[in-house]
């Protein structure tokens, strides 16, 4: 009687198999470090864009003014910011009073 064998050595099936499962994890770990170095990129030149003062300045109109107008304040919603502007009767619906 043969005595047992406990170890069975792979077959090449298994082994094409074992090599397969190396590089697939290989490759997802370098696309991983891949894409994790290009985020840190960006993040980085997002951070250096901030820190360097060159923001995107917004365009200038010839109509700015310094009171913008408040649509709720000039329906009589709500009371108006600028204390110096009163709503006519006719824009708060009070009526006008006869002569």
């Amino acid at each position: 009687m043969a005595a047992p064998q406990h170890f069975v050595p792979p077959s090449p099936r298994e082994l094409r198999a074992h090599a397969v499962q190396r590089l697939q994890a290989g490759l997802f770990g370098l696309s991983a470090i891949v894409l994790i170095v290009g985020l840190a990129n960006i993040i980085n030149d997002r951070a250096k864009l901030t820190d360097s003062g060159e923001r995107p300045v917004p365009a200038v109109t010839a109509s700015a003014s310094p009171a913008v107008s408040d649509p709720l304040a000039d329906i009589g919603v709500v009371p108006s910011a600028v204390p110096s502007e009163a709503p006519s009767a006719a824009a708060t619906g009070a009526p006008v009073p006869a002569n």
